[in-house]
């Protein structure tokens, strides 16, 4: 059982508060969605849970298992087993998808015929064109290609806890499906633990959640059960307030 905590966490760019102290809990085979109009500091909470450049920490705590991520590079959050799904996901240009999930997975002795082969596998299962495997990383491909992308690198890697910030965005009826369907698998399957972070409720009737939380003015308002998000969708965000 892994446990992705927050706590009074403080933070801005450039001197300018944004996260007011947030406070919230990831435990495994958990969805736990954040939801909350544009500004309300939901993107800045994700970089700045997996170190994203540019963020400043004022203070609190972010905590996998016990142990402090805040001060780690991102490469080392990602070891300990975080993973974050970019709103907009990175083009790399010269390294291919192949290349970069075999690199990912050497540290844990994993052969690269072996990992080739689960990532072949893991393209069918979300709908990825086998042809894409060994372009750029996110070279030249649509925004439902990239979400796509996305998912099967986090299918591959098997980390603790995942970060979607807006994986919905871009997202045609099917991609939605198919990706929404492949976390809750990976979540009900092997405790996968889920922080997503959406606008619109249509994700979450795809990827169900557990909790919701409200995000307002850099502080989390509300909290609750999946008809908190149904309720959002009818009333919006006019009636919470930090």
């Amino acid at each position: 059982m892994s446990e992705l905590r927050v706590a009074g966490l403080r933070a801005g760019v450039d001197g300018k508060e944004i996260l007011r102290g947030v406070d919230l809990v990831v435990t495994s085979g958990q969805v736990h969605a954040v939801m909350g109009p544009n500004g309300s500091g939901k993107s800045t909470l994700a970089n700045v849970i997996m170190g994203g450049p540019g963020y400043e920490v004022y203070e609190g705590s972010v905590t996998l298992d016990g142990v402090e991520l805040l001060g780690l590079p991102t490469w080392e959050r990602a070891q300990a087993g975080m993973f974050l799904a970019m709103q907009y996901p990175t083009e790399v240009p010269g390294v291919s998808l192949a290349d970069a999930m075999a690199a990912a997975l050497a540290p844990q002795g994993r052969a690269p015929a072996e990992v080739a082969e689960l990532v072949a596998a893991e393209a069918v299962r979300v709908g990825v064109s086998t042809a894409l495997l060994a372009r750029p990383l996110n070279v030249d491909l649509s925004g439902g290609e990239k979400k796509r992308n996305e998912t099967l690198q986090l299918a591959v890697l098997a980390p603790k806890i995942a970060v979607l910030d807006e994986i919905d965005s871009g997202l045609d009826v099917d991609a939605l499906k198919a990706v929404s369907q492949r976390v809750e698998l990976i979540t009900n399957e092997v405790g996968l633990g889920v922080l997503v972070i959406t606008h619109y409720s249509r994700l979450l009737r795809e990827l169900r959640p557990d909790v919701v939380s409200v995000m307002r003015q850099g502080r989390i308002v509300a909290t609750g059960g999946p008809e908190l998000a149904e309720e959002l969708e009818s009333t919006g965000y006019a009636g919470y307030s930090d």
